[in-house]
């Protein structure tokens, strides 16, 4: 099996917002990277920064620091013009599929738009522009027959579609799917779900793909970053994580996911404790308040991602003390 080549990497990336009470740090000293092909999924609860990622690597948030790598280019360093023809490369599939329409434009009027805008086609060549939106309506399986439909008469699950046949358009390498199934039914959800697993063998496409719901990044990635208000806590292989999680934060949010089968059972575990504020953060753990492991140098020492096993990456200076004196342990033996 090849290996396969890097697409995107980012490192250090920072995105501070300033609001009357002071700096919020939605996004602070985020790194990783992903292969082609391959799909990151970016979990943790509202609020902790997922979408302000996703929104900041295409540049819709304008960065405060760090460096954005697309196919060994930093693309901050782009200007207006370069960065809209990179768009054509990197696009983005919105969690709401109804407000992320236009309400006053057909579905060919929908998919047409980026056409037109990035110049692949010019307003007048109607013909060329009518064939293309068939194909990509083809491609992600909504009927002819709604071409000249508006939004509102169509349900989430065909509206999504249009979001998906929109971003598709343009033929890109990369797409960040911000909650793409969240607003959906959990019958329609999976009809989407599949049908982005389809289009990413079909196409080849690279995903970094935001939600909350674990059980669909479970799934669906090759990786998993968790994040806890604006920094990354745990980042590991899909098996791996869902196999031995390390970081407090990421137990909790897997013992929270639902089990079927009645007879299985699995502790919960409660966060209690304050929650820290985003705004003017101090140096310490961010979610030492809610942690059952927390020690008086959490709230002060420096909390860096480290790596405690091949490909596992976690920022927990107790989880990493334990693997140390573990591995020191298995030294000791082979002396």
């Amino acid at each position: 099996m090849t290996e396969r080549k890097e697409l995107l990497r980012v490192e250090h990336l920072k995105k501070y917002f300033e609001t009357r009470r002071g700096t919020l740090s939605a996004v602070d000293d985020v790194s990783f990277s992903i292969n082609e092909g391959e799909t990151l999924g970016v979990v943790g609860e509202s609020g902790c920064g997922k979408s302000t990622l996703g929104r900041a690597i295409l540049r819709l948030h304008e960065p405060t620091s760090g460096k954005i790598f697309f196919n060994g280019e930093n693309i901050l360093s782009y200007d207006k013009i370069k960065m809209k023809k990179l768009r054509s490369s990197m696009q983005i599939i919105f969690q709401d599929p109804y407000s992320s329409l236009n309400p006053r434009m057909t579905v060919s009027q929908a998919i047409a738009a980026p056409l037109i805008i990035q110049g692949i086609f010019r307003p007048k060549e109607k013909d060329e522009i009518q064939k293309k939106v068939d194909e990509m309506m083809t491609l992600v399986g909504l009927a002819k027959r709604f071409a000249n439909s508006y939004p509102h008469e169509l349900d989430g699950g065909r509206r999504q579609r249009i979001g998906i046949a929109r971003a598709l358009s343009l033929d890109p390498k990369f797409i960040v799917c911000d909650e793409p199934v969240s607003a959906l039914d959990v019958s329609i959800q999976a009809q989407i779900l599949n049908l982005m697993q389809e289009l990413q063998e079909q196409l080849g496409l690279t995903y970094l793909f935001i939600t909350h719901d674990l059980s669909v990044v479970k799934h669906l990635s090759d990786n998993i970053l968790v994040m806890y208000l604006g920094h990354v806590v745990e980042l590991a292989d899909s098996k791996k994580l869902f196999k031995n999680p390390l970081h407090p934060y990421t137990k909790a949010l897997l013992s929270a996911i639902p089990i079927p089968d009645p007879d299985l059972s699995m502790e919960r575990i409660l966060l209690e404790g304050e929650i820290t504020s985003p705004i003017n953060l101090s140096i310490g753990c961010r979610f030492a308040k809610r942690c059952s492991l927390m020690r008086p140098d959490c709230l002060t020492g420096k909390i860096e991602l480290k790596e405690i096993e091949p490909g596992h990456f976690v920022a927990c200076n107790i989880v990493a003390s334990k693997f140390n004196s573990r591995c020191s342990i298995g030294k000791e033996r082979w002396v």
